[in-house]
């Protein structure tokens, strides 16, 4: 049992989630926490949701 390999997933998952909660935010006209903090955060856990569920395959993996 990986207990970092399950940790990188669900952190993965919440910055998906968020990734796409701030799409959503965007796409309604008024995004309840600015054009631009959502516009970051939409940025930094588009970038980090990938590279996270990547290396969160990659210690699941390893521990195989």
């Amino acid at each position: 049992m990986n207990i970092k390999a399950y940790a990188l997933l669900g952190i993965s998952c919440v910055t998906a989630i968020a990734a796409v909660g701030s799409v959503f935010e965007l796409a309604s006209g008024v995004p309840r926490l600015g054009t631009a903090t959502t516009a970051i955060i939409l940025a930094v856990t588009g970038i980090a949701t990938p590279i996270v569920f990547w290396l969160a395959i990659k210690e699941g993996r390893a521990a195989l």
